[in-house]
């Protein structure tokens, strides 16, 4: 994957991969602690593999560094804390020369000259809650909806970077609970279909201008947890503690949709029929939202074409390179939703 090149990480870098968060201390920390085991043996960084992980003569003294240091830390929100982090720091720096900031794929393969941007409906925010492991990921889809929508609508939100999930809560508690919907498809939850949380709605409610722009009294904001569904239960299970700590004993509210194919199940297959990808499970947000009256009038059935050609586009790449490397274009079935 190559070399680390420079060590610090700007706040322009750090935002550049699609964030609009300022740069989490601990992830500057980490950086600058590798830049010194560098430095102290006289070593150079590089990185490769899946998740751009640390190789070379650094790998075993990074290893026991690190090791030591997470095992030291003895409150478990520290320890995951220092994980993120760290998973981070790595993957920014071997991606650096390597990926596009934009799209999260080797330079020579970059597609953002062919993904088509569009306004999201004003009123509605997407919150990418992804974790570590599927940051700079090239097969992640959450990434695609910032690409459409740009990050303020569609924000990017790592668990356990606090700097990060402080944003995102703040947010929630300026709305309010009833503003708050997680697409998960988790049996324990509390579900509503979209027809049940917002066909009822008084389109009174709304103000729609002549140009048709949606104003609403609070912005609505959709949670789609972004990483492995190994991962997803730990996620879903630290957002409602989060919510019961802000809102009392009551469970985050969930929606569930319509099950779907998208283009990316023809690489990336979902263990079962109501498991789709991130983007794929955000286009069908918008769709089942503009069969509504309280929304129909603004064109979420374009956006969510949006978002699926995205997708294709996505596929496409990935399924060239996979082609020009001599690799399959099939995968054995994995647990994943990112």
């Amino acid at each position: 994957m190559g070399d680390a090149g420079e060590g610090v990480v700007s706040l322009q870098e750090w935002q550049g991969w699609g964030t609009t968060s300022p740069i989490p201390t601990l992830v500057t920390q980490i950086v600058e602690d590798l830049k010194v085991l560098e430095k102290d043996f006289d070593a150079q960084m590089s990185f490769g593999g899946n998740g751009g992980k640390l190789q070379g003569n650094l790998k075993t003294q990074e290893d026991k560094k690190h090791r030591a240091t997470y095992q030291a830390l003895g409150d478990s929100e520290k320890k995951l804390q220092f994980y993120a982090a760290r998973q981070i720091a790595c993957r920014i720096l071997g991606s650096r020369g390597y990926l596009c900031q934009k799209c999260w794929l080797p330079v020579e393969d970059c597609m953002c000259s062919k993904v088509t941007s569009c306004l999201l409906c004003p009123g509605l925010r997407f919150w990418l809650y992804m974790h570590p492991k599927d940051f700079l990921r090239q097969n992640n889809t959450g990434k695609l909806l910032w690409q459409v929508f740009g990050v303020d609508v569609a924000t990017l939100c790592l668990f356990g970077i606090p700097e990060h999930e402080e944003i995102m809560w703040n947010s929630f508690k300026l709305a309010g609970k009833s503003k708050v919907w997680c697409l998960y498809p988790n049996k324990g939850a509390v579900l509503k279909s979209v027809q049940d949380a917002f066909g009822q709605e008084p389109v009174a409610n709304y103000e729609v201008t002549p140009a048709k722009q949606l104003k609403v009294d609070s912005t609505v904001h959709f949670i789609l947890i972004d990483g492995t569904w190994s991962n997803s239960a730990a996620m879903f299970r630290r957002l409602q503690d989060q919510a019961k700590s802000v809102w009392g004993d009551e469970d985050l509210a969930c929606l569930s949709l319509n099950p779907g194919a998208s283009a990316m199940h023809k690489l990336r297959p979902q263990p079962s029929w109501d498991r789709t990808c991130t983007a794929a499970a955000a286009a069908g947000l918008l769709s089942e939202l503009q069969l509504l009256p309280l929304f129909n009038s603004f064109g979420l059935d374009n956006q969510a074409e949006a978002v699926e050609h995205a997708l294709t586009v996505l596929l496409e790449a990935l399924t060239s390179r996979r082609l020009r490397m001599g690799r399959s274009i099939t995968r054995k079935v994995r647990h994943t939703i990112c």
